[in-house]
């Protein structure tokens, strides 16, 4: 077994579209990034490869990548797998957390499972996403960012 620890953030603005572990979430402010800034996949996967030593996900999909520009981060999360696979592991499970202020997202959360579970080939029972928010406090806060973290256990096949 081996366990890894995930960490994104990005910043919020008008006009681009929010999306959170694979869901299309209704907001007026949406993730800024180099992909579509999910935020939660992208700790996920950060997750995974920090668990088999792999580096992070910016070592794999490059900001200076053109081919990644606006990529659906469901995509680079079944890259990801596919490294894991390669390495012959699989996903145990996975446990995360969105912090932000706006919108409410936990009703989105059974929806995000079942990307997230499908793309792993892992049951929904096996992933868990919790949602916070920074109690105004920072960045977060004040509604200028998004954070998400993940802790992923790996199981050798």
């Amino acid at each position: 077994m081996r366990i890894g620890f995930g960490f994104d953030v990005h910043q919020l603005v008008e006009g681009k579209e929010l999306w959170l572990g694979g869901v299309k979430v209704p907001h007026i402010k949406g993730a800024l990034g180099h992909s579509d800034a999910d935020v939660l996949l992208h700790a996920i996967c950060d997750a995974i490869l920090g668990a088999l030593a792999l580096g992070d996900i910016g070592k794999h999909f490059p900001d200076t990548d053109s081919s990644f520009k606006g990529i659906d981060s469901k995509i680079l999360l079944q890259k990801v797998i596919e490294l894991a696979e390669e390495k012959n592991y699989k996903v145990g499970n996975i446990d995360s957390t969105l912090c932000l202020e706006k919108p409410k997202v936990m009703k989105y959360s059974d929806e995000m499972c079942k990307v997230i579970s499908k793309i792993c080939n892992i049951e929904t029972g096996d992933v868990s996403i919790k949602a916070t928010t920074n109690e105004t406090l920072g960045f977060v806060g004040r509604e200028e960012g998004v954070t998400a973290y993940a802790v992923v256990l790996m199981l050798k096949k």
